[in-house]
């Protein structure tokens, strides 16, 4: 077996054995590295961004109903029906989508306790607006407390399980198009490697044989430069789209959470009026949605650079000078002036 390896003709079998071995290793792993990133690409579309997408209808719908009742119980009597079917339809988005995050509980068991508070919760919360509206409609101030109840539940429980749900959802998003969009770096090592091993027996034939080319190596060394050169174009152009992505989907996010920001500031600054003189924790609220809902806007635009950007900036900060004449109105007494600066806001 030694003299075999010191032979030209057993070497030459070692030669052609170690470069199948290599070959069929950078095969393996290039196959199983693509199939990691389809399964990634197809976990994204088929069931991550989905399911990000209904976490953030839950959180969105859900902070709209609340900014909803609020305001159609400040109307005072009977509500609009336009206000009425706006919340109707905020509960009935959240229920859908909350049965959408719930279909794929096993998939991520770790949102169970959200999604239970949440499952539990938002009957609790409809029949606590209920009452207050029935009692609103009767003249009873009493209303008024079990709204206060009804927004308490949704700000303690209900709105951080949500926000649970939309950031692990929103991470799993991330993760995906990040194993997607990594470039292969063993795979491009193990190509080296092969084209590498191929120039070096091509060398070693020349020597041993004087033959300047040996048309099988050629064209495998040809091959397989074509293979990496292929591999390393390929995940350029997805590293570069999944960038892109990412990018797209960090604004997504910020004017997600602005979004809710200001359906969380609305809430806050309605509910103060309700509470008619007891409303210092919803104005609270309303600052601190109203600072997180700057940084935001500032956040994204400096992200996008947009005219929508700049133009969202505009109306937050006649909104913050239309909240200005709000407490004015309410702390010089003149509530029914309040309630009309809010409603027309």
């Amino acid at each position: 077996m030694t003299g075999l390896a010191r032979s030209t003709p057993g070497r030459l079998s070692l030669l052609a054995l170690l470069l199948i071995v290599v070959s069929l290793l950078v095969g393996a792993v290039t196959a199983l590295s693509v199939q990691r990133r389809s399964q990634a690409l197809e976990a994204l579309g088929d069931r991550n961004e989905p399911l990000a997408f209904a976490a953030q209808e839950v959180y969105r719908a859900m902070a709209d109903a609340d900014a909803t009742a609020a305001g159609a119980f400040l109307s005072g009597g009977v509500e609009s029906a336009a206000l009425r079917q706006r919340y109707e339809a905020d509960v009935a988005k959240a229920a859908a989508a909350l049965s959408a995050a719930t279909s794929e509980i096993t998939r991520s068991p770790e949102l169970t306790p959200a999604l239970s508070t949440l499952s539990g919760h938002l009957p609790v919360y409809t029949g606590l607006v209920e009452t207050a509206r029935a009692h609103n409609r009767q003249g009873n101030p009493v209303g008024a407390a079990y709204l206060r109840e009804a927004s308490t539940l949704m700000h303690s429980r209900m709105l951080p399980a949500a926000r649970e749900l939309y950031r692990v959802e929103t991470a799993n998003v991330v993760r995906d198009l990040e194993d997607a969009g990594s470039l292969p770096w063993l795979e491009l090592l193990l190509g080296a490697v092969a084209l590498a091993a191929l120039v070096f027996a091509q060398r070693y034939l020349t020597r041993r044989t004087n033959r300047v080319f040996n048309p099988g190596l050629v064209v495998a060394t040809a091959l397989t430069a074509v293979s990496l050169l292929w591999v390393l174009t390929a995940s350029l152009l997805v590293v570069h789209n999944t960038s892109a992505s990412r990018n797209e989907a960090t604004l997504v996010d910020l004017l997600a959470q602005a979004r809710i920001a200001t359906l969380t500031a609305r809430g806050g600054e309605t509910l103060t009026l309700v509470a008619r003189g007891s409303g210092a924790e919803y104005e609270k609220v309303y600052v601190d949605a109203d600072r997180a809902l700057g940084d935001l806007l500032g956040r994204a635009r400096d992200l996008a650079g947009t005219p929508l950007s700049a133009e969202s900036a505009d109306h937050h900060e006649r909104w913050r000078q239309a909240h200005r004449l709000v407490r004015e109105a309410d702390d010089r007494g003149d509530y029914a002036a309040a309630v009309r600066a809010a409603l027309r806001g």
